[in-house]
């Protein structure tokens, strides 16, 4: 899906002092503390429309201030489903007057991952807080550029993994912390479905595709997180049975990753298979859980009879709430920038790896 960059109306300049100040930093000193955020969110796709939106119609530190899309007819939707006024509605070109805009904390990137850089930096010297849909970026450099922006600019930049959030997956993130059943021995991780789509940003290498850019990281996070460590080395195959859609990216990927306590994990990820589970053998014992990585319904077992099924109404709504108290209280993210970088310090591994046939040192 190729983003429409159409120019439209332009955004409401802001009445009274606001407009006199020419430096955001002014205007954030003079501002009281707010109790709730507001987030804007950057592309209208999908993920906007049908999780984040109804999403923010549910959190409690955070709410739909404003919107930033390329498609008029999106804009108008949007501002009268979710009585957006027009000072807080924006296109691609005059998006860093947002600056200057205070009903707006947080500006939500949702682009393809090829353009995650330039957002987050536009948003950071705009001077507004960043949360990031994941992949982070299509390269360890884009990622290192977006961290370093919102450092300069004294801003959060959190990675959306709602995953992370999640109250099962932070299950099996304690047991390897705690370490229930003794070291991690074996892992396996996979996350896929079937796409039928034929002509998406997912199949366009210049736009990040790939499952890499996409189910991949998830898989990834599997094992990561299931071992408590980050991995070594990889290696890896990718493959595809539909050429004809597949081919600037892959459409499938295995890969083996080797962690410094000598666990290793088995992980695979695609756009063909639907897959999506995580499998863990400690020294002393397993954990199971399926899916590992869906919207709701993440649940699991452990081999002491314990059972991981924790309800959670909205993980958007919780990921979006917990990061906006990180910023509200100053404390850290649970997913800053960092933890996208280090996903993507293996996704490059791993394609280097595909282009050698060799295992390759992270």
């Amino acid at each position: 899906m190729q983003i429409e960059r159409r120019d439209f109306l332009s955004t409401l300049s802001l009445a009274g002092a606001a407009t006199l100040f020419s430096g955001h930093s002014l205007l954030a000193s003079t501002n009281p503390k707010k109790e709730k955020l507001g987030i804007a969110l950057v592309g209208l796709g999908y993920y906007s429309t049908d999780l984040l939106a109804p999403a923010l119609q549910m959190t409690e530190k955070c709410h739909l201030a404003g919107i930033v899309t390329g498609t008029p007819s999106k804009a108008e939707a949007w501002k009268t489903k979710y009585n957006i006024p027009d000072k807080n509605i924006y296109n691609y070109q005059n998006f860093d007057k947002i600056a200057d805009n205070p009903d707006i904390d947080i500006v939500y990137v949702v682009l393809p991952p090829s353009m995650h850089r330039e957002f987050v930096v536009r948003a950071a010297k705009a001077g507004k807080h960043v949360f990031c849909e994941k992949p982070m970026a299509p390269s360890v450099a884009d990622c290192e550029a977006m961290i370093a922006a919102c450092k300069a600019s004294k801003v959060k930049l959190a990675i959306g993994y709602r995953c992370q959030h999640d109250p099962n997956i932070q299950a099996y993130m304690k047991v390897a912390k705690d370490q229930k059943f003794g070291k991690v021995k074996m892992v396996n991780s996979a996350a896929g479905y079937f796409d039928a789509r034929t002509d998406h940003w997912k199949q366009k290498k210049s736009l990040g595709g790939g499952v890499m850019g996409d189910m991949g990281v998830y898989a990834l996070q599997g094992a990561r997180l299931a071992t408590g460590e980050e991995p070594i080395s990889v290696i890896a195959q990718a493959s595809t049975t539909r050429p004809e859609i597949y081919k600037e990216v892959e459409e499938t990927m295995m890969f083996m990753l080797d962690f410094p306590s000598g666990a290793r994990a088995a992980c695979q990820t695609s756009f063909g298979i639907n897959m999506n589970y995580l499998q863990v053998s400690y020294e002393k014992g397993w954990l199971k859980l399926e899916p590992q990585s869906g919207y709701s319904g993440n649940k699991g077992s452990m081999s002491d009879g314990t059972i991981i099924n924790f309800p959670i109404k909205s993980q958007q709504a919780k990921q979006m709430d917990e990061d906006c108290l990180a910023i509200l209280n100053n404390t850290d993210l649970i997913a800053p920038g960092e933890e996208g970088l280090r996903d993507i310090r293996v996704v490059e591994a791993i394609y280097k790896s595909v282009a050698s046939g060799k295992s390759v040192r992270i």
